[in-house]
């Protein structure tokens, strides 16, 4: 037996030698194969149309102008993929590996008198089940293509890349994300007037919208329009519950205002880990086909763009008529104004300050499915991302004030959108941030706010 014990020790490190020879065998085997799989993929011409999926990625614009046959790649984790436009310029990709993608189009091929702004290719972060835009700037004999393609023939300065169909298309963009954040913004600024609380989880109310659109639309196959509905109940449910289970007694107990702002931080950074556990860190879609584009002149814009700007509009005139025209309106106005004199009067201020939770989450919640579909997909941190641009509508047209936030949603989307034209990526918000700081140095109460004296 001992015997037998002292063998089985001494071949011991033989096996392990073994092991670790298998091992590395392994991880160079690995490599190789990858690099081999890679190289057959290279250079693979595409021909249908991408459509986004739990295991397909998708890389797509439109070369206006550009015409047919001008081919576009993609290189990155998953290798080279290629494709060629259709007839009206328009490309898509299909990558089954997520990461960075170095997006080109072969200068070769665009047509005679059209020319690349820039050589240097366009790098995106693809990740699956989403759809990622790559946009190219054009230059022809006639003018400027724009970004992504605009019609020839418009004014262009080769410094700025601004030409009319470009400004055009990006004030239609403007709108539409002004549009969107109002409905959320108008939310955010009855809760601070009736309660004074600057609610930092606001942003995930948003989220939260945009989550269970894809739970109930994609994940359970209900129809939009119904699922569309069954989260704005349920959101307005989950606003409703969050004043009765915990603002409501917070309320009774006379917390400060600052106190009350931490726990809505700390609401807000709850919120986005309970989104990470149950849905994920990726980007998801509401649905899964590719929005259809809509030509109207030069603006191009999805249908899901347009439905959902509709909407909006008809939401926020609805929610004007309500504030302005209602007995219930018009005690939501004046607890805003002086909640001691409304209370003194003989008006609830605990219901108002209930119904403007529970509308306000219900509008949050529009707010998120709505941004979904047009953005083409929503994560646990797309809430928390317009989170400052709704705190600066609501700051820029006057604390407290429903109108007010309208038209500084308007004004905040605007801004970013146009400041496109010249400023690349996310410098367009910190533009729409120095206005606010530049209003605020002229007009400190916003511009429908009211002139109070402090002290």
């Amino acid at each position: 037996m001992v015997s037998t014990t002292a063998t089985e020790r001494r071949s011991l490190p033989g096996i392990l030698l073994l092991f670790a020879a298998l091992i590395v065998a392994l991880l160079t085997f690995i490599p190789t194969a990858a690099h081999a799989e890679t190289t057959d993929d290279e250079g693979a011409m595409q021909t249908e149309v991408c459509a986004p999926s739990s295991t397909v990625g998708c890389l797509s614009g439109t070369l206006r102008d550009a015409g047919k046959g001008v081919v576009v790649s993609a290189t990155g984790p998953g290798g080279t993929v290629s494709t060629e436009t259709d007839d009206d310029g328009r490309w898509s990709l299909s990558v089954e590996q997520p990461g960075e993608y170095s997006v080109t189009v072969d200068a070769d091929t665009l047509p005679e008198g059209v020319t690349l702004r820039s050589d240097e290719p366009q790098v995106r972060t693809v990740t699956l089940g989403a759809n990622t835009a790559a946009l190219f700037s054009l230059e022809s004999s006639g003018g400027d293509t724009g970004n992504g393609g605009g019609n020839s023939g418009g004014s262009a300065s080769a410094d700025t890349g601004f030409n009319w169909d470009r400004l055009a298309q990006q004030a239609a963009s403007g709108l539409r994300l002004g549009l969107l954040l109002a409905l959320a913004a108008v939310g955010l600024s009855l809760i601070y007037g009736t309660t004074g609380i600057s609610n930092f989880a606001h942003g995930e109310l948003v989220t939260l919208g945009g989550l269970l659109a894809f739970v109930f639309a994609n994940l359970l196959g209900l129809n939009i329009w119904l699922a569309g509905l069954i989260v704005i109940v349920l959101c307005a449910a989950f606003g409703y519950t969050q004043d009765l289970a915990i603002w409501k007694p917070l309320r009774r107990k006379r917390l400060s205002l600052t106190q009350l702002m931490i726990v809505t931080i700390g609401m807000s950074l709850a919120l986005q880990y309970v989104f990470q556990f149950f849905i994920g860190a990726s980007t998801v879609r509401i649905v899964m086909a590719n929005p259809k584009p809509v030509q109207i002149g030069p603006v191009s814009l999805s249908q899901d763009s347009l439905i959902a700007m509709g909407i909006a509009v008809v939401v926020l005139v609805a929610v004007g008529l309500f504030l302005v025209k209602t007995r219930v309106g018009r005690a939501t106005r004046a607890v805003s104004d002086n909640p001691a004199l409304a209370a003194a009067s003989g008006i609830n201020v605990d219901g108002v300050i209930r119904l403007i939770w529970t509308a306000s989450a219900a509008l949050a919640g529009l707010a998120g499915i709505l941004l979904g579909l047009v953005l083409n997909g929503i994560n646990w941190m797309t809430g928390m991302q317009l989170l400052l641009l709704l705190f600066s509508a609501v700051t820029l047209g006057g604390l407290g004030t429903a109108f007010g936030a309208l038209f500084g949603a308007l004004i905040i989307g605007m801004t970013v959108e146009l400041t496109n034209i010249w400023l690349p990526g996310d410098f367009k918000y910190a533009t729409a941030l120095l206005l606010l700081i530049l209003l605020l140095l002229v007009r400190p109460q916003g511009l429908f706010g009211r002139k109070e004296r402090v002290g």
